[in-house]
């Protein structure tokens, strides 16, 4: 049986776009006596979980905060760690084919091993005409990271002073197309935005929870969307 029963859009909304930061996996490990690594292995589990969930009950964009700008200042043991449990993921090129999901990869590639972006592109290509969940992970993401690189975008193409727009920098952000998220989840007890999203999330309502990210479950979401369609969104106005 279900833990939850999919109720309509009427009796539950739904945002369209729910943006995740998955964090706590270190601290969880920490708390048991176990390596760091352990903690990934689990928030990775979670993920799968969580999105096959968006998935179910008909969410239209999920953004997932896998792997930051900023995380390559970790412990090179624990950079490769979570760099082949990309690739565990990415090998398994069926992993969300069946289930009708979308995956597309945000952020600056570049740095990535060849062997990744090559995996990348093939679970990408694999999933473009897939009509359900679109999933977007964030590796080597950093929102600073990639107003700069709107801002290179707009000076090649020789755009004018006066034809700049906010929607000039939106269509050349990594997620160009896509409406911004409605709902940013951060789990783990932390309070700050950790430089994600940080054009697009310029109207988007934010959940905190002390649950960390291995230990998040559909409930949890649940309770998030509970929350979010309680709240009282003017964006700006009265």
């Amino acid at each position: 049986m279900p833990l939850f029963k999919k109720k309509s859009t009427a009796e539950r909304p739904l945002p369209r776009h729910i943006a995740i930061v998955m964090d706590g996996n270190g601290r969880w490990a920490k708390k048991r006596g176990l390596p760091r690594s352990a903690g990934h292995i689990s928030g990775a589990k979670t993920f799968k979980s969580i999105a096959l969930y968006c998935n179910k009950i008909g969410l239209e964009y999920l953004t997932v905060y896998a792997f930051s700008t900023e995380n390559w200042k970790r412990p090179p043991e624990e950079v490769a760690g979570i760099m082949n449990l990309l690739r565990d993921y990415l090998k398994d090129a069926e992993n969300f084919k069946d289930e009708n999901i979308k995956v597309k990869f945000i952020g600056d590639p570049a740095p990535l091993a060849e062997d990744i972006k090559a995996l990348m592109k093939k679970n990408e290509d694999g999933s473009k005409d897939a009509t359900g969940l679109k999933l977007n992970i964030a590796i080597n993401y950093g929102g600073r990271d990639e107003l700069v690189h709107a801002v290179r975008k707009i000076v090649s193409e020789d755009i004018t002073e006066n034809e700049i727009t906010e929607q000039t920098v939106s269509d050349r952000l990594y997620t160009a197309g896509m409406p911004d998220p409605d709902f940013i989840i951060r789990p783990s007890g932390e309070y700050r935005t950790s430089n994600y999203l940080l054009w697009q999330s310029a109207y988007s309502e934010y959940w905190f929870s002390d649950v960390l990210w291995p230990d998040f479950t559909p409930k949890h979401l649940e309770k998030a969307i509970e929350e979010y369609n309680r709240r009282n969104r003017r964006f700006g106005g009265v």
